[in-house]
């Protein structure tokens, strides 16, 4: 027998609708359709929860039938409609799942609340093939570093404050980068010419890190050196990176040492950052390991997440009544009972 789910995600400003089908005999998964509209704003500015919302709602319905039409599936097809329940910015999220919610009682579909990090990882297992490893989940509102163990995806660090993708954000807006992909590849692009490293703060924890710190000295750095020529705004690009990167690899490489594992799964909008994925390779290379990332079909928000990994739950037998389907910004990743994994 053949599912078919459809996936809404809106949890920030890239609005996605997917269609992934599972074969239940053979266990394939098929990534029918994967529809994005992004809202970007100007250079120097960043999006706001009210504006991003209505971005959602104006968008939303060429999306879903853009969605369907590249899927060539009828709405009677499809067995389940999934949404992001959460975590996320509060009126984007709330948009996106009265739509989820309206198609429930127009198509007469049960509903599936997806965790948004799950469908980040589920969907990152499935792509890459990684078995058992420890996730490293980067992006604009949520760091964490996660291995699964006991039904749970348990968080073994995170970010005390600010999340990397936030960070590098905010500093984006600093020195006026643009928006359009996004802040942070401007960000990566810019730090490829960058020649001189500056000492930024490091920040772990243990296994957590701390972001407003390094932030708030890089700016004030900006302010009194770019003027005066001391540095380029490439040079803060490539010492911002190097510096929030290493940190990350440092607290991954922990939780690797910790559980006996020798796999990292990048996931996330950040984990598009070569970069990253370099660095983080050179660690999982000395430890005999491998790393495992996406690219950004996958590791930017999307709807085909939200769709596997709801239908991995709805298999199991999980639905979302209406009366649950309301959305929270917090959202923590070791809530959801990962019913569909040994």
């Amino acid at each position: 027998m053949r599912h078919i789910a459809i996936g809404l995600e809106g949890s920030a400003n890239k609005l996605g609708i997917g269609i992934v089908t599972h074969d239940d005999v053979t266990g394939k998964v098929e990534i029918l359709s994967n529809i994005r509209h992004t809202h970007i704003t100007p250079p120097g500015t960043g999006f706001l929860p009210r504006d991003t919302a209505a971005h959602h709602r104006e968008h939303v319905l060429p999306v879903l039938e853009n969605a369907l039409k590249e899927a060539n599936i009828t709405i009677k097809d499809i067995n389940v409609i999934c949404f992001t329940k959460g975590p996320g910015m509060g009126a984007p999220l709330a948009s996106v799942a009265i739509v989820a919610r309206t198609l429930s009682l127009l198509w007469d579909k049960p509903l599936v609340g997806v965790n948004h990090c799950i469908g980040h990882i589920e969907m990152g297992r499935e792509i890459t093939g990684a078995k058992n490893p420890v996730v490293l989940y980067v992006s604009g509102g949520n760091t964490q570093v996660i291995a699964y163990a006991e039904k749970r995806y348990r968080i073994f660090g995170e970010t005390l404050d600010i999340a990397v993708g936030n960070c590098l954000d905010r500093f984006a807006r600093v020195l006026n980068l643009s928006n359009d992909p996004s802040p942070g590849y401007s960000i990566e692009q810019a730090a490829k010419s960058g020649k001189t490293f500056i000492e930024l703060p490091y920040t772990v924890k243990g296994m957590d890190v701390s972001f407003s710190g390094i932030l708030s000295y890089i700016e004030m750095i900006a302010q009194d050196q770019l003027a005066s020529g001391e540095c380029t705004p490439e040079d803060l690009c490539f010492s911002l990176q190097e510096t929030i990167f290493a940190m990350l690899v440092e607290t991954t490489e922990r939780a690797m040492a910790h559980i006996g594992s020798n796999e990292v799964l990048i996931v996330g909008g950040v984990g598009c950052n070569l970069r990253l994925q370099e660095m983080m390779a050179q660690m999982a290379e000395q430890r005999g390991g491998k790393v495992f990332a996406t690219d950004e079909r996958f590791c930017i928000d999307n709807g085909i997440m939200i769709a596997h990994a709801g239908l991995l739950a709805f298999r199991t037998g999980f639905t979302t009544s209406l009366e649950e389907s309301f959305c929270t910004q917090r959202f923590r990743t070791d809530e959801v009972y990962v019913s569909w994994r040994d």
